[in-house]
């Protein structure tokens, strides 16, 4: 995973929570405390003005202030899923789990994995996937509440939350309209986009804020940053079931829907699953390919700039 950093730099692990950063440097075992504020974090600029790369676990808001803050400085960092700090602890024989525990680990982490540094996001794009999570929230609040609207006894209670539920959802959308309106390169990516069957809204809106590196990477990277590449499970002779694993959930929940949709109304995937499955794939097995091969064809226009074009024109 060597990139651009070098072995001889200071990294730097953060565990970052809701009032406090633990600070660990990977050359000393010290832990320094400072407040997750304002002016903890002009004192943190300052003390890690000379850092080579700084690495912190994602905590939703939390982490975005300290990512917000370290882009603007330009100091080189990296959000880290937690899952692979907590592994990579394992795999150290670290078993305990503390805050000054965690940041000496992401320290360790920086200094001997060290992983690309993260992109920084443009307030803009965090205000969109802000918006976009809330919507995602409200949806399952909804579905919910309406598996509960036959019961007698709150079923008048339980379609009047329904009925504030969609008027919330309707709000969310309608700011993520105004917003996306505002950036005109945004306006191009979702008329592109939903020229493809099947590519509505909704993932249009969930790929400008969730994947930003769409149309910069081949179309392996991209699909396992999406969690739709099969992973092999073999050891020896024996060759287990490809799966998939990991990725981006949000994306992924988005790009089965429009899969779904296109199976029925895209052409070229109706006819690739219809392919698949006289061949013996398992019907979700066959879905999976036309969540890879959608998000694969949506990578290449991106890359190109190219609008969608179907078989018979191509």
């Amino acid at each position: 995973m060597n990139h651009t950093v070098s072995p001889l730099g200071r990294f730097v692990g953060i565990d970052v929570s809701q009032r406090t950063l633990h600070v660990a440097d990977h050359r000393h075992q010290e832990v320094r405390t400072v407040p997750n504020n304002e002016p903890g974090h002009q004192q943190l600029v300052v003390d890690l003005a000379e850092a080579t790369l700084v690495v912190f676990e994602a905590t939703g808001s939390y982490h975005r202030r300290l990512a917000n803050v370290l882009a603007r400085a330009a100091i080189p960092y990296c959000v880290l899923n937690p899952r692979q700090a907590r592994d990579f602890a394992k795999a150290t024989g670290q078993l305990a789990k503390t805050d000054r525990v965690d940041a000496r680990i992401l320290a360790l982490f920086a200094q001997r994995m060290q992983p690309r540094p993260t992109e920084p996001v443009s307030d803009a794009r965090a205000a969109l996937s802000e918006l976009v999570t809330r919507r995602h929230q409200l949806i399952q609040m909804r579905t919910a509440e309406t598996n509960r609207r036959h019961q007698q006894r709150f079923g008048a209670s339980v379609l009047e939350h329904i009925e504030w539920l969609d008027d919330q959802i309707q709000r969310i959308e309608a700011q993520i309209k105004a917003l996306v309106r505002t950036e005109p390169q945004w306006r191009q990516d979702l008329e592109r986009w939903q020229s493809v069957p099947g590519v509505g809204p909704v993932l249009s809106y969930v790929l400008l804020a969730s994947l930003p590196e769409l149309g910069q990477l081949n179309r392996q990277q991209i699909s396992a940053l999406a969690g739709v590449a099969p992973l092999c499970c073999d050891s020896g002779t024996y060759r287990g079931q490809r799966r998939i694993w990991g990725g981006r959930a949000s994306l992924r929940r988005c790009l089965y829907m429009a899969a779904l949709v296109a199976t029925r109304f895209n052409p070229e995937l109706k006819a690739f699953y219809e392919r698949l499955v006289s061949r013996g794939k398992p019907k979700k097995v066959a879905l999976t390919a036309c969540m890879r091969k959608l998000l694969v064809c949506l990578n290449a226009m991106q890359r190109d700039t190219a609008p969608y074009r179907p078989p018979a024109l191509a």
